[in-house]
């Protein structure tokens, strides 16, 4: 009697959130079929490194070109699969992605050839040292559907110039830009081997980070790990990585402090405290997830980010009058509720917003500013990544700076004053890996800039001079210059090599011009002496 097998087949969908519509429907890779892409990438990858980096930056270079022309078809994609309006996909997207290739290529020659390293100790001055850095190899690449675009492209165009290959895992539900992304570079002549891309879900991702190599070898698969997304599955992946020494990049999140100072243009910083906490509907690791503001500018305060929050238009993203979109999903929206509910219970005010906005669809909620948070309430202890400006006042600069750092995390912050002085001693005060002075988000954007965190918001550095290095070894090469000679501190000790290698020390070390040459005089013959 025949059997039927019916084998369960995972399956993600790439959904519009202000819309519902189904976009595209995909199998998940499975684990076979990932480990076929790193073993294709490892391949791949030895050729890539050795056409050398001017040719990588060339490809780059296309890529730049090639995006630029599709500027437009790449925003509304976006917009299409991420909610947020044309314009920011844009400015917070393409923008970025434009001037990391930009940066990538007028500085990666420099930052990436060997670097001589001058030897300053007597002993090593007949050699000649340099540092060389070399790529990974396989980086693999976990990236969220916040910034569909801009996050994955911008650590994927440092891992390429650097001579790695990449396999992206995007977010399962904006898999279709990340498509888009793999589309622009082999359209640019990158291998397609050197860059790939897996669609999945959690399990997907799993199997990336658990890859091995060519099979039948030790060797594993992937050399380096870029995680974007939450604590939780940040914590997983670290300890995961930790067994095998799996070198990782962590990017986990924030709950980002804007400290507003008694000083501030009040003006100024409400509009600022309006875009940093809506754009992108609040799901940004960088948004103002914490306002707080001096005592005697805080009514004032509140009444213009009112205002100006009362002004915005929530809609669908393709609308080019949107100011704010949908929020991702549900699950998101039902945090968002949840923490607002907690605030109003514990006290708060709700100034503006505070609630659903069905008649729109299912994905959006009013921008909602609260008053009188307290660091109690959930609203200012959990990343609560959707469209709420929470604000505090606090009386003193000693207590904004204690404010700003009573939180598990340490991603950003910002702090407003009309003193530069003033604003930049507060600012080397404040736990975070990035801390602007008069601005907001814009931190990501800044090609040249390093992005990561403290505490809980991560480990390593994505974007500029410290995100390449984050795709290279680094090898110090040692040559010597004399090689027939035989080394003074090599076998041959004894009693005259001790008295020898005191009086070196004293040449090289005392403080003295006496002492040194008496130094000199003692360590006299050491280079001569019988060695075997």
């Amino acid at each position: 009697m025949a059997t039927d097998l019916q084998i369960a087949v995972r399956k993600v969908s790439s959904v519009n959130p202000a819309t519902g519509e189904v976009l595209r429907e995909w199998e998940c890779a499975s684990e076979s079929e990932v480990q076929a892409a790193v073993v294709r990438a490892r391949a791949a990858q030895s050729a890539w490194a050795g056409i050398g980096i001017r040719k990588r930056i060339a490809v780059l270079r296309e890529f730049q070109r090639r995006l630029l022309e599709k500027k437009t078809e790449i925003a509304e994609a976006i917009t299409r699969e991420a909610g947020k309006p044309v314009a920011e996909a844009l400015t917070t997207e393409v923008l970025v992605v434009l001037d990391a290739a930009r940066f990538l290529i007028d500085n990666a020659w420099r930052l990436l050839r060997d670097e001589p390293l001058p030897h300053g100790n007597l002993v090593t001055k007949l050699k000649s040292g340099r540092l060389v850095r070399e790529p990974y190899g396989v980086v693999g690449i976990i990236s969220p559907w916040n910034y569909p675009f801009s996050i994955p492209a911008t650590e994927t165009l440092a891992a390429l110039v650097a001579g790695n290959a990449v396999v992206l895992k995007p977010s399962e539900f904006t898999s279709l830009v990340a498509l888009q992304l793999q589309s622009l570079l082999h359209a640019s002549g990158l291998p397609r081997d050197i860059f790939q891309v897996v669609v999945g879900d959690g399990a997907t991702g799993a199997a990336l980070i658990h890859s091995r190599g060519t099979p039948g070898l030790e060797r594993y698969g992937i050399d380096k790990l870029v995680f974007t997304g939450s604590v939780a599955t940040g914590k997983r992946i670290a300890a995961i990585a930790a067994e095998r020494l799996l070198p990782v990049v962590l990017e986990l999140g924030g709950k980002d402090p804007m400290l507003v100072l008694d000083d501030a243009d009040v003006d100024v910083a409400s509009s600022a405290a309006v875009w940093g906490a809506f754009v992108n509907a609040g799901q940004a690791c960088l948004s103002v997830e914490r306002c707080y503001v001096h005592r005697s500018l805080y009514e004032t305060f509140l009444g213009a980010c009112v205002e100006k929050t009362n002004k915005l238009r929530v809609g669908h993203g393709l609308n080019r009058e949107t100011d704010v979109g949908p929020m991702i999903h549900e699950r998101q929206l039902q945090i968002v509720e949840a923490h607002v509910e907690d605030a109003r219970a514990r006290g708060a005010r709700v100034l503006a917003g505070g609630a659903r906005l069905p008649e729109l669809g299912e994905n959006f909620y009013k921008v909602t500013v609260l008053a009188d948070v307290t660091h109690q309430m959930r609203i200012l202890r959990e990343e609560t990544f959707g469209p709420v400006l929470p604000v505090m006042a606090f009386d003193s600069d000693e207590e904004a700076v204690r404010l700003a750092n009573d939180s598990e995390f340490g991603l950003a912050a910002s702090v407003w004053t009309r003193s530069r002085g003033r604003g930049e001693r507060l600012a080397r005060r404040i736990q975070a890996g990035t801390v602007m002075v008069n601005d907001v988000v814009s931190c990501f954007g800044i090609s040249e800039a390093p992005h990561g965190g403290v505490k809980s918001s991560g480990v390593g550095r994505a974007h500029g001079r410290f995100g390449l290095e984050e795709m290279v070894r680094l090898k110090y090469l040692d040559v010597d210059l004399m090689p027939g000679m035989k080394k003074v501190w090599w076998y041959g000790y004894g009693a005259t090599f001790a008295r020898q290698m005191e009086g070196f020390l004293d040449f090289q070390f005392a403080r003295g011009l006496a002492d040194r040459l008496r130094g000199a005089l003692h360590a006299a013959g050491v280079a001569v002496r019988k060695q075997l």
